[in-house]
């Protein structure tokens, strides 16, 4: 039986989570990273607000219940039209609220008894962390002085502030339930802060070690077939070349040609996606029209190394995908499928609804993968390897299918024992009336 390698969908679980919280904040290549940290903060505010706006009322404070509702709707409109509009946060307004919304809250709550303090910095930190650079030294100087101007104000006429609270028990309960504020604050600005600092740090390591991968196959993996052609070119025009021994010398530059232009193909989508990043458009498409050029060229290039090729598509199956990807991918999986197919051997490419996705199977039933190959074949650090006619690739195929089926929301896997064959398998959302 041939075995399931879970690599690809080992993190589903993990991914969906992280997935329900990159829908809520937005993704990287959508949103700046103070706009994300700015939806974060929001998110995990309003929640806060949620809780202080009851307390303060049963407490009594209700200039700070009121300063707490006003901020959570605030925070609420700007993130709305933020999140799901596009549309700037106002770092102005947003500064200014706070100083507004501490002051009144400063004299309403014990002044420096109270503790507004507490979430003073707080919130300039939050100011820092969702403002370009170029602003923070404005706000550094307009808290500062605000800061210090509510204090002496308070020195000098103490009749200003309101004590809510008793000393004591009263005074507790209310730095008790305002320091989780800050806290939280904090904690979201530096983790998320420091999250994005690891994440392009890796993004950074991966395109160091991306140039790496195209300098080396510029200078091998490109250059050897180049050199064979040139030959191939060379004996061609130079020698009398016996009319038996023609037809051998000119199948064997057609197929060296042939394994060139794929290798370039591929180099150049992959070098392509590596520059340009994520740039899909998603669209309903009719899974079987989509495919059918692809599918019937591939089918040609299989019987020249006497392969069959079949499809089994439901004509009335549609997905959602970005279709120049698509076809990409499958062009690749069936490539390789008829790369390590022997002679007379078969490949069948499937498709079938499960739930709301569409599982697209590309079947062969070649030389299958060895084991020690199997844990990186999505990555980039895998090795190319020669198909049963000694077809040599580059070993980006199966990285440029990985990378565009993820980025089209799909995921991809495969089955493979060495000398079974392998199944290569993509999942890709399904239109809801397929399943009528």
């Amino acid at each position: 039986m041939p075995k399931f390698n879970l690599r690809s969908l080992s993190d589903q679980s993990l991914n969906e989570k992280s997935t329900f919280w990159s829908e809520l904040i937005g993704s990287r290549e959508m949103f700046s990273l103070e706009s994300r940290i700015f939806h974060s903060i929001s998110i995990c505010l309003i929640i806060l607000v949620g809780v202080y706006i009851p307390y303060n009322l049963y407490a009594g404070l209700y200039i700070g219940s009121l300063s707490a509702l006003i901020i959570g709707s605030f925070f609420f409109y700007q993130y709305y039209y933020s999140r799901f509009y596009g549309r700037p946060h106002n770092n102005t307004f947003f500064g200014l609220t706070g100083v507004l919304i501490l002051g009144v809250n400063y004299f309403t709550n014990s002044g420096i008894h109270g503790s507004t303090d507490l979430i003073w910095p707080a919130y300039l930190l939050l100011v820092f962390a969702i403002s370009p650079y170029n602003q923070h030294i404005r706000w550094l100087v307009v808290y500062l002085l605000c800061f210090l101007i509510l204090h002496v104000v308070e020195f000098y006429y103490p009749s200003l502030v309101k004590y809510p609270f008793s000393l004591g028990q009263g005074q507790f309960i209310d730095r008790i339930t305002a320091f989780p504020i800050p806290v939280i604050a904090i904690y979201i600005i530096i983790k998320f802060i420091r999250r994005s600092y690891d994440i392009e740090r890796k993004a950074t390591e991966e395109k160091t070690l991306a140039v790496q991968t195209l300098m080396s196959v510029i200078s091998h993996d490109l250059r050897t077939p180049l050199i064979n052609i040139q030959g191939y070119l060379a004996l061609l025009s130079e020698n009398d070349i016996d009319v038996t021994d023609r037809p051998a010398l000119e199948k064997a530059l057609l197929k060296s040609t042939n394994n060139t232009v794929e290798m370039l193909s591929n180099l150049l989508h992959w070098s392509k996606s590596q520059m340009e990043g994520p740039n899909v458009h998603l669209v309903e498409v009719n899974l079987l029209k989509a495919l059918t050029g692809t599918l019937e060229m591939q089918k040609m290039h299989a019987l020249e190394k006497d392969i069959s090729l079949n499809y089994e598509i439901p004509e009335a199956m549609t997905i959602i995908a970005d279709v120049d990807m698509l076809q990409l991918v499958v062009r690749n999986l069936i490539s390789n499928a008829v790369k390590f197919t022997p002679q007379g051997g078969s490949i069948t490419i499937s498709a079938q609804l499960i739930l709301d996705e569409c599982k697209i199977t590309v079947n062969d039933n070649g030389k299958g993968i060895p084991k020690d190959k199997q844990e990186q074949i999505f990555s980039i650090k895998s090795s190319s390897t020669f198909g049963t006619n000694n077809e040599k690739g580059v070993g980006l195929g199966l990285v440029l299918c990985k990378e565009f089926i993820e980025r089209q929301g799909g995921r991809i896997g495969f089955e493979s024992d060495s000398g079974t064959g392998s199944s290569f398998f993509v999942f890709l959302p399904a239109q809801q009336y397929n399943r009528l």
